[in-house]
């Protein structure tokens, strides 16, 4: 990913926990690298909780530089790095601040991009003031979920926001598209003749996508409590993920071809009907638990939650999707806090065949699956059944390792980093285009209201568990249960 691209980065929020853990970090290694930031290029911070440069380059070195390289902190690149940071005081709520970092970017180099790393309600106000001062000509904008509550209020921050910048000028990042694994699925998919035959009905038994973690809402009560695991995680990372493995072949790996297909699933979705919301939607909340041996309180009792509160802390979805693919194949869908394991992947199921000489082990679906995994370690597995050494025809269950760190001699390059480049450099296909984000939003609206007019409590299930025992009860009605003991 070698780059000449001159660049303007101007990181809003530039003091927040995701600056700090994720942002900073990933620009960093892009520029130890090496060749994938330009000389030229310039990070500018606006926060308004330091006073002058010296400052805040004092809070990166104590803040930012514990989560840089796993590998230690090359001292000569951290310098250099350093000296890319400028740094620009601003209270946001002031519009005629905007004119200090008008005159603080107005000679620094090519392309100037934005990333509001801020709450959603400061979007609409931060374009407005960078419009108010002509910073929004020629530039482009990054938006971090959540976009919005709901459909109407997703649409408000859209429109406001489409006002100031094109449509082309707008990247709404989804950090889970930006995971080697997931762009390795498409490689899979889509440059091999042996997978993609396999990727259809005729083959596939069912699809679970799984986003879980150990950690409760921890600081984040307030906001949690007004969210929820749908909006959370499944309206975006779920519903992404889950476009990206059933999109039909892309004419070309372009933005808008990429996009055009993960959109045709999304519009694909089969709609739940209220009536059938308890059949196909589990919702849960964490009660008090024990997690690696160290208790944790249940949801109810964190600070910022709300007395009595109905907000799921976990999501599972049976989800159906009408097209001649992958009509009657469910995709089964989980997240969730306070779970056994922190673990995200991606498990393709594959049929059993259909008459067996070797016995019963060879007609148990699932026999054959392939598994993506997304987080804590990256790696794609194929597991299939061998003989075990010895006596008779006896079936056990055995992988091929898809080690790319064994093939490659660079390291994996993180989800941030790489989409970070893809702004600097204009690439958009691995970003959430504006008619996605609807097709999702209009999807999900149905059992958001359900659960409203319901007003049913969550199931409850203790911390450090796989969730209520009905997320599982929902797949053995279809002959079939979670994975959950994947090393």
């Amino acid at each position: 990913m070698q780059t000449d691209s001159s660049f303007t980065f101007v990181l809003f929020g530039g003091t927040g926990d995701l600056s700090m853990r994720k942002i900073l970090p990933a620009l960093f290694e892009a520029h130890r690298a090496g060749g994938m930031l330009a000389d030229s290029g310039k990070i500018v911070a606006v926060a308004r909780h330091a006073a002058d440069r010296g400052e805040y380059l004092q809070w990166v070195n104590e803040h930012v530089k514990p989560h840089v390289s796993k590998n230690g902190v090359d001292e000569t690149a951290w310098a250099s790095f350093l000296e890319r940071i400028e740094f620009v005081k601003i209270d946001l709520g002031n519009p005629e601040d905007f004119t200090l970092l008008r005159d603080a970017v107005k000679d620094l180099p090519g392309i100037r991009v934005f990333y509001l790393a801020t709450g959603p309600s400061l979007f609409v106000p931060i374009c407005r003031a960078l419009a108010s001062v002509g910073l929004n000509e020629n530039a482009r904008i990054v938006l971090e979920k959540p976009l919005g509550y709901d459909l109407k209020s997703s649409n408000a921050i859209n429109d406001a926001v489409g006002e100031i910048f094109a449509e082309e000028q707008i990247y709404r990042i989804d950090h889970y598209l930006g995971k080697e694994p997931v762009q390795n699925l498409l490689a899979l998919r889509f440059g091999n003749a042996l997978f993609e035959p396999l990727w259809r009905r005729e083959w596939v038994e069912s699809i679970q996508i799984t986003i879980a973690e150990e950690l409760g809402v921890e600081a984040r009560g307030d906001f949690y409590d007004n969210t929820g695991a749908l909006r959370d995680m499944v309206q975006n990372h779920l519903l992404q993920l889950l476009s990206i493995v059933a999109m039909e072949p892309p004419h070309s790996m372009d933005s808008d071809s990429v996009r055009d297909e993960k959109l045709r699933v999304l519009r694909a979705l089969k709609p739940i009907n209220p009536l059938d919301i308890g059949k196909v939607a589990v919702r849960g909340q964490y009660h008090s638990g024990v997690i690696r041996g160290n208790a944790v309180p249940a949801y109810a009792t964190e600070p910022g939650v709300k007395q009595n509160s109905t907000t799921e802390t976990f999501v599972a979805l049976k989800v159906e999707i009408e097209n001649w693919r992958w009509a009657g194949v469910p995709f089964f869908l989980r997240t969730g806090k306070r779970l056994a394991d922190r673990v995200a992947e991606i498990v393709v199921n594959f049929r059993a065949v259909p008459h067996s000489a070797l016995g019963v082990s060879a007609l148990r679906a699932g026999a054959n699956r392939l598994v993506i995994r997304l987080q804590p370690n990256e790696t794609i597995r194929l597991y299939c059944l061998a003989k075990q050494p010895g006596e008779g025809m006896n079936l056990a269950s055995v992988h091929l390792d898809l080690a790319f760190d064994q093939f490659f001699r660079e390291g994996q390059m993180e989800a941030y980093q790489r989409l970070l480049l893809d702004v600097i450099n204009g690439r958009l296909a691995l970003f959430v285009r504006r008619d996605e984000q609807e097709a999702a939003w209009r999807w999900v609206e149905p059992i958001l209201n359900e659960w409203k007019a319901s007003n049913k409590p969550p199931k409850p299930y203790a911390s450090g568990t796989w969730g209520p025992a009905a997320a599982s009860a929902m797949l053995a009605q279809h002959g079939t249960c979670w994975l959950e003991e994947e090393n």
